[in-house]
């Protein structure tokens, strides 16, 4: 399926299920050699990352936990620039390594606000990880230390990334297609 139409958008094929699992796999070789005597927290930014955050946990093969946060700051395709938090963490951060999950990493603001939370719980080192980056789109300053695939400034559906809601289930991810011209 190149295209496929979610609510009033069209939206074509960008990345294969395929080269999307081959970049979690470099991910979680990197992960794998650099954090295999932290004991890491892995906090997956719900609802985005989870299909990111299920591959990625498959393939570590060191002891670590995961937990999740809640927060919004889309709204339809553009960002409302202001981030909610909606779900908490319950675990002790104290001095502890943490792992951001994050599904795509555009301007920053998401990042920010997570690490500002980690930081006032007491987390020790604080790393991101990222399926998608949007390096374009970046306004605040964030250091990525993961990144599976840097991605140009476009809105994108799929694996666990949405429009209103939809498209989340899409094992690959799609863009949308400019005035509903098909690419």
């Amino acid at each position: 399926m190149n295209t496929i139409q979610l609510l009033d958008k069209k939206f074509a094929l960008s990345i294969s299920e395929e080269e999307i699992l081959a970049a979690i796999d470099g991910v979680a070789q990197k992960m794998n050699a650099d954090l295999k005597d932290e004991n890491p927290l892995f906090v997956a930014i719900l609802n985005g990352s989870f299909m990111f955050a299920a591959d990625l946990m498959k393939r570590l093969d060191f002891p670590c936990q995961i937990s999740f946060v809640k927060l919004a700051s889309y709204h339809g395709t553009t960002s409302s620039n202001n981030v909610l938090e909606l779900v908490g963490l319950n675990e002790n951060l104290a001095g502890r390594t943490v792992v951001i999950v994050e599904d795509i990493v555009d301007s920053g603001l998401t990042m920010t606000k997570v690490i500002d939370l980690l930081k006032s719980r007491g987390a020790g080192k604080i790393l991101i990880s990222t399926l998608l980056f949007k390096p374009s789109a970046l306004k605040h300053d964030v250091e990525l230390h993961y990144v599976a695939k840097e991605i140009p400034n476009d809105f994108i559906v799929g694996y666990g990334l949405d429009y209103d809601g939809y498209g989340r289930n899409l094992k690959e991810i799609y863009t949308l297609c400019e005035s509903g011209v098909e690419r």
